[in-house]
Parts: structure tokens; C-alpha cells; sequence
């Protein structure tokens, strides 16, 4: 890998323990939602210092899930998704951009952190079509076996398989790749697989140098988690997936709704995307 991740294993969630920094609720304060803590504001400011434009960050993340759902929904068709890591519900959600399209589309939400599942539990108990699941993204095979996941996705049919944001908190000894080879094993032909993920440039540019230093504010300063990997390594997770152009690019890059309206900041140019289709 390009940066060497620090000696952490499996870390249990943190969920109502507002001691410690939660990855969900981190994401929250970026996207100015009310969903954390003390704690969780902290960690931000922590990741701040190196990158001040951050918040805008987790905006250009957010904008590309919607594109990137929009593409499968509308675009090619697909019925239900089945979005992992998907953290605290907020202001356009995968199940709103899907249903825009197809309003019995199926969406089922996975997080390991209770508090996200019990957020999301009560703001969707009136959509049919929308479900919470708690489970384990390093653990495929349970997740994909979980009764939850059964009863709401059908694994015969293609659906659409997403992890925005949330692979570059796994860490390098639980074999990211690996785990994904799991998933896309178990889709079925025609689905497609989204995924986002920070970027280290790795050739000694200031936008690599500041990849290190975000990637020390976030293992080490913040969250403990969030590793900047180069782009031949986050392509490893789509393995031998087919991809959709552009390909696996900046964020701004991917399906665009208009010419850009000013330069990128260098924080936004550390995070690449892309969909995928299994053939």
C-alpha cells in the first residue's frame, strides 16, 4: 500500500459512546447535520487543520452518490441497492434518489454503528421500500446471509452495489480487496458497484504531500482511520468488473450535471470514484 496503516485490527463501533470520535458522526458534522458530539466536532477540527476545505469534501461526496445512483436507477434500470457503510441519514439519501426514479425501488442500508441504525429506523419506518440492517462490512458473507438483507433483496436479480466513503476506513490487515472480491462474487451478472475512496496521488506533488498529512489527521489526530490509497490499489476493489466511463477519476470527473463552475480545491482532487457492471 502506499502509506503503511498503523498497528489498529478490527475496531468495534463506537454507537453510543460519545467518547470517542465516530466515523458516521464525523461525516455528520462535515455535512453541518446535528447528529454528534463534542467529540466528533473535535476530531473534525483535528482534520481541518490540514485541510480547510474538507466540508466541501463530503458535499462533492455526496453529490456524486447522487449521480451515481441517478445512473442506476434511471439510466440503466436497476430495482434495489444495497448501500454498506452507509452512516447516519441525512439530506438526500440513496432510497430518495432511487425512488425518484422508481418509487418502489428497494434500498437496504448496512451500518455497524447502532446509533445510525436507530436514526434510520425511525425516519423510514413509513417507506416500505427502505430498510436498516445492522451488520459488519468486513464480514461479506454474514451481511449478505443476514435475514434482513434476504427478505428485502432478491440475489438472483442485478442490483446496485454501493461503499461510498467508507473502504478507506478499512484497515490494510483486514484486505480491503479481498472483501470486495467476496461481494462482487456474489452479485449476480448486470449489477454495478460504486465506490469512492481517498486518493494519494503518490508522485511527490503537493497533492500527494497532502494526502500524508491528511491521512496523519485522520489515523492519527481523528478518527484513527482513513488512509489515502493511489489509484491502482482502489481499482483493485472492482477487480474484473466491467467499468462505466470515464473510468475510476476525480469525483467532479465522474457524469457531471454542467461544466464546473471553478477550480477544484486540492482536498476535492484526493477522493476518486467509479461504477462498475459485472458482466
Amino acid at each position: 500500500m502506499s502509506q503503511p496503516a498503523p498497528q489498529t485490527g478490527v475496531r468495534a463501533p463506537v454507537g453510543v459512546d460519545t467518547t470517542r470520535a465516530s466515523i458516521a458522526r464525523v461525516y455528520d458534522v462535515s455535512l453541518g447535520g446535528k447528529d454528534n458530539y463534542d467529540v466528533d466536532r473535535a476530531a473534525f477540527d483535528q482534520i481541518l487543520q490540514a485541510a480547510p476545505r474538507q466540508r466541501d469534501v463530503s458535499t462533492m461526496n455526496r453529490r456524486w452518490l447522487h449521480r451515481a445512483t441517478r445512473y442506476m436507477a434511471g439510466t440503466v434500470g436497476i430495482d434495489q441497492f444495497l448501500d454498506i457503510g452507509a452512516g447516519l441519514p441525512t439530506v438526500g439519501n440513496t432510497h430518495e434518489i432511487a425512488q425518484s426514479q422508481n418509487p418502489q425501488a428497494t434500498v437496504v442500508y448496512v451500518d455497524n454503528d447502532p446509533v445510525c441504525n436507530a436514526h434510520g429506523r425511525v425516519l423510514l419506518e413509513q417507506n416500505e421500500y427502505t430498510h436498516f440492517v445492522p451488520a459488519d462490512l468486513t464480514q461479506p458473507n454474514t451481511l449478505l446471509q443476514d435475514d434482513e438483507v434476504t427478505r428485502h433483496l432478491d440475489m438472483d436479480r442485478p442490483l446496485g452495489l454501493i461503499l461510498c466513503g467508507i473502504l478507506h476506513h478499512v484497515d490494510d490487515e483486514l484486505d480491503p480487496v479481498g472483501i470486495m472480491r467476496q461481494y462482487i462474487d456474489a452479485l449476480p451478472a448486470g449489477s454495478y458497484v460504486g465506490i469512492t475512496h481517498f486518493w494519494n496521488p503518490n508522485d511527490g506533488s503537493e497533492l500527494a504531500d497532502l494526502a500524508v498529512r491528511l491521512q496523519h489527521q485522520f489515523t492519527e489526530m481523528g478518527l484513527g482511520s482513513g488512509w489515502y490509497r493511489t489509484k491502482e490499489e482502489v481499482a483493485a476493489y472492482f477487480g474484473d468488473l466491467e467499468m462505466v466511463e470515464p473510468g475510476l477519476v476525480e469525483l467532479g470527473q465522474w457524469w457531471p450535471m454542467g461544466p464546473p463552475v471553478r477550480e477544484p480545491f486540492p482536498e476535492e482532487r484526493l477522493m476518486i470514484g467509479g461504477v462498475a457492471r459485472k458482466r
